[in-house]
């Protein structure tokens, strides 16, 4: 199974909210599927955006198992999981570009296509998710903390300053369960592709 089946699959399984058709419709219509998850960190290739969303996907569910126990289920909504994890990056969608660059192979230069930001929306990173899934469907504000506080310590807010990461993650459990499993995939399950 291919990427954008699993990511489907999982969407079709697990999301039912009112608007998750329109918000399915627009991924389609978007690079989501074929958009690369960075310029060069992790899952730097074509794809790599919805590979990124199911790893962190496989990834939460077992920290909250862990957490939670086997029945899960019973304090954690798998609508829930599903949205935060598949959705918490499509601050990505449309934004990047393909250019090209002279890198030297042996004693000659070629030309290699990399990956360069061009951001139309520049909203943030998990605060512009929040704002981009909140068009389409509501949603709770735990899912809103987990999604805009994914990037934990790494989230330009924090290094300016902002001491609310640590208070959203206190009020919030998921949120902080959320950051490790991105942080799991980012780093134990993933390739810098380009």
């Amino acid at each position: 199974m291919d990427s954008k089946e699993e990511f489907l699959e999982i969407f079709y399984e697990y999301i039912e909210r009112e608007g998750s058709e329109k918000l399915l419709e627009w991924l389609e219509r978007s690079d989501f599927f074929d958009a690369p998850a960075s310029t060069k960190h992790h899952s730097a290739y074509k794809g790599g955006l919805c590979e990124h969303s199911i790893k962190v996907f496989k990834r939460f569910v077992k920290l909250i198992e862990g957490e939670f126990g086997k029945n899960w289920q019973e304090k954690v909504s798998p609508e829930s999981v599903a949205i935060i994890a598949l959705l918490h990056d499509v601050c990505k969608v449309n934004y990047y570009v393909t250019e090209m660059r002279n890198v030297k192979e042996g004693n000659a230069w070629v030309q290699k296509p990399y990956y360069k930001i061009d951001d139309a929306l520049p909203y943030g990173h998990g605060e512009k998710s929040v704002y981009i899934v909140s068009s389409f469907i509501k949603l709770s504000r735990e899912e809103a903390m987990a999604i805009n506080w994914h990037m934990g310590a790494f989230d330009p807010r924090v290094m300016g300053g902002s001491y609310a990461l640590s208070d959203a993650f206190k009020k919030y459990p998921l949120a902080f369960l959320f950051h490790i499993a991105d942080i799991m995939s980012t780093y134990l399950d993933e390739e810098a592709g380009q």
